[in-house]
């Protein structure tokens, strides 16, 4: 099943200091805005990437995943959408790009290329 969707949120939780157990992963900011880049060119605008810094969440959902990073039942970088982990630590672009695409969300750059 198919979704149509128009706009899609994902959270990058994770904190200024690295993951222990992710010493070669980049910074969970640098993830959040390299995602943010990677898939904007991808899918467009129709992704947006939030940054929450564990030790200062500002949602209910933001506190809950906090908590679960912070009592080590999450490594960070932790990216999230809706209710759905899409990765933790090393993070992947291509699991992210399936759920995205998943959704209903399409590739821009193939469109552009095939409108030619």
């Amino acid at each position: 099943m198919i979704l149509e969707v128009n706009q899609l949120e994902l959270t990058v939780y994770g904190a200024e200091a690295q993951c222990a157990s992710c010493v070669q992963a980049p910074p969970a900011k640098a993830t959040a805005e390299w995602l943010e880049a990677a898939l904007k060119r991808k899918f467009d605008e129709k992704i947006t990437v939030r940054y929450v810094d564990i030790y200062e969440p500002e949602t209910d959902a933001d506190r809950l995943y906090s908590k679960k990073i912070l009592t080590d039942e999450y490594f960070y970088p932790l990216v999230v959408a809706g209710n759905e982990v899409l990765g933790e630590g090393f993070i992947s672009l291509k699991p992210v790009v399936q759920y995205c695409s998943h959704l209903g969300l399409t590739d821009s750059v193939n469109d552009r290329s095939n409108e030619k």
